[in-house]
């Protein structure tokens, strides 16, 4: 990077900081700390919630995953406006009236201890390993810049995102989301216009959606249907997408407290509600803008040398191995790919139906030479990640965006990750200390109200810590586990669905206790588990989404049956 871009970079960082430190003063309680003594209105829970969706993994990682997997990932957010519905008529009234901190309260009056305890612990575990993927997505940024060893780039990310938050509280993050969002839309557009503008004279938008059809990138609507009838191993389809995909919602916005805790800072139940609703007509337009960005950076590189592997880091490592030779071939055949597919698009108006076929055929060529590539890294066993995803769109970025704009994206990417994670250890904060700490903790000050707030709002600092250095330990396990967007959400979808099911159970059968639920929540997540595994060593086929539906409706099922078969 130029020194102008680290200067829009160090000034874009300063004044997310300042302002959010400047909005954190609040009242020094729980209410305070965690809820933002319920002050927010519904806009700025709307961007709350936002911000904690879009971390910097939906801008890093989602337009590599439509550049190699085309736009069909959209359909996993098409369940959500329907989540959102059924969360403001159910979840928001209840957690509203009855003043909790967290949603886990919820059940212990409903059930008993050990089932809000084991619900919050479900949440914790899997908030908590998320988060730690988060961090690892811009410390990607700075070490592939920068060239920074990927352990000490963690520690450094994961440290001043610990700073912010615990200085900040819930107050601070609503508040700095709000800016963080404005200007992570604005380095989007500004992104997808650069795009454009760096293309050829005469290629206009409808050209770039023509080369990405042709190739298979605008496969926005997928059946999953097959000859030999609907395949579940498929992971984003139109079904899976509005089954799974609102399974998954449902579950992410009425009982993660990431989420729950945004919506809870609002003024009242319509501010709550409002927020929610807004999110569900945005959202899914924003994911498919994100996306076209990769569709558009696929066009781009119809008509620039493309990197066979978009890594710089890796490509060095591997061509100071001993597939140095192989690794070379490779490139220079890809070079020769990659000229063809130029001197095709260059004619494309002329005769498109067979520009559209020759480039297909080269296209598919270069995804063979791609994958050639990365056998080489797994073999040459020079480390680090052999999934290039991740890096695609910072790649464009460091390469053909002019000073200045690169350090504003680069900012961009930093200010999703702490948008994120900071709403992450907010609510990995409140449950330790709300459902563990305080629930457990005999020794109260009964006496001195004042003192005991001190206290609290003292140790809830203290458990923020606590989870930033967990989420860095995390982070520096993340390597090698592919696309960021995708581990993400196969990890929520481990533990999402049976949480769910002990909320369904709550909320809609009431004549099942305790005792039933919370058997029947340990039974179905150590089944979620073994369908997991079962999947991943291809024993059976079945999408990742279909977890939250299998383990919510295990929950609901297994609890009934116990329910019927003992007396609580």
């Amino acid at each position: 990077m130029s020194w102008v871009d680290w200067i829009v970079l160090a000034f874009t960082l300063t004044v997310i900081i300042v302002y959010g430190l400047y909005k954190s003063r609040t009242t020094k309680n729980l209410d305070g700390y965690f809820l933002s003594n319920r002050s927010m209105p519904w806009y700025i829970v709307l961007l709350s919630i936002m911000g904690t969706q879009a971390s910097a993994i939906t801008f890093l990682s989602a337009p590599g995953q439509a550049f190699t997997d085309g736009m069909r990932f959209v359909q996993y957010y098409f369940g959500l406006p329907l989540a959102m519905i059924v969360i403001c008529i159910s979840f928001v009234p209840l957690f509203n009236k009855l003043k909790v901190y967290t949603a886990y309260e919820f059940l212990e009056q409903r059930f008993d201890i050990k089932t809000r305890t084991f619900t919050s612990l479900l949440f914790l575990l899997s908030r908590g390993l998320s988060t730690g993927i988060s961090i690892y997505a811009p410390s990607i940024i700075l070490s592939s810049l920068l060239g920074w060893d990927i352990f000490w780039t963690n520690i450094f990310m994961g440290g001043l995102l610990i700073v912010y938050t615990v200085s900040g509280g819930a107050k601070a993050v609503a508040y700095t989301q709000q800016l963080q969002l404005t200007i992570i839309i604005f380095g989007m557009v500004v992104c997808g216009y650069m795009m454009m503008h760096l293309l050829p004279k005469g290629i206009g938008f409808t050209d770039v959606l023509h080369m990405g059809g042709s190739n298979g990138k605008m496969n926005i609507i997928t059946s999953g249907f097959s000859e030999n009838g609907f395949k579940w191993k498929d992971k984003y389809n139109i079904i899976s997408g509005l089954i799974g995909g609102f399974f998954l919602a449902l579950s992410y916005f009425g009982t993660d407290q990431s989420q729950v805790g945004r919506y809870l800072t609002a003024k009242n139940d319509r501010e709550s509600k409002l927020g929610l609703l807004m999110n569900g007509l945005v959202k899914v337009p924003m994911q498919f803008l994100i996306l076209m960005l990769g569709v558009m950076l696929f066009a781009f590189y119809q008509f620039k040398q493309q990197p066979v592997f978009f890594n710089p880091a890796q490509e060095k490592k591997l061509l100071q191995s001993n597939e140095k030779e192989a690794a070379l071939r490779i490139q220079q055949d890809f070079i020769r790919l990659n000229k063809q597919k130029q001197n095709v698009v260059t004619h494309w108006g002329n005769n498109v139906p067979h520009a559209k076929q020759q480039l297909k055929e080269l296209n598919i060529q270069s995804d063979a030479l791609r994958k050639e590539y990365k056998e080489l890294i797994k073999k040459s066993n020079i480390g680090g990640d052999d999934n290039d995803t991740n890096y695609i769109f910072l790649r464009f970025v460091v390469d053909y965006l002019p000073a200045g704009l690169v350090g504003l994206l680069i900012a961009i990417i930093f200010l999703a990750s702490w948008s994120s994670i900071a709403a992450a250890l907010n609510a990995l904060a409140a449950c330790t200390v709300v459902d563990f700490h305080l629930r457990f903790n005999k020794k109260k000050n009964v006496d001195d109200h004042e003192k005991q707030c001190r206290a609290e709002y003292k140790i809830s600092k203290w458990y923020t810590f606590f989870w930033g250095v967990f989420c860095i330990i995390t982070a520096e396990f993340a390597t090698g586990i592919g696309s960021l967007i995708e581990a993400v959400n196969v990890l929520g979808s481990l533990f999402y669905g049976v949480i769910l099911g002990i909320f369904l159970v709550a909320f809609f059968l009431k004549k099942i206790k305790g005792n039933a639920v919370f058997y029947a929540a340990i039974i179905s997540e150590l089944l979620v588990i073994l369908l997991f595994f079962l999947d991943k060593y291809e024993i059976i086929g079945l999408g990742f989404l279909w977890l939250n539906v299998v383990g919510a409706l295990l929950v609901v099922i297994i609890a009934w049956i116990a329910q019927m078969l003992v007396v609580d």
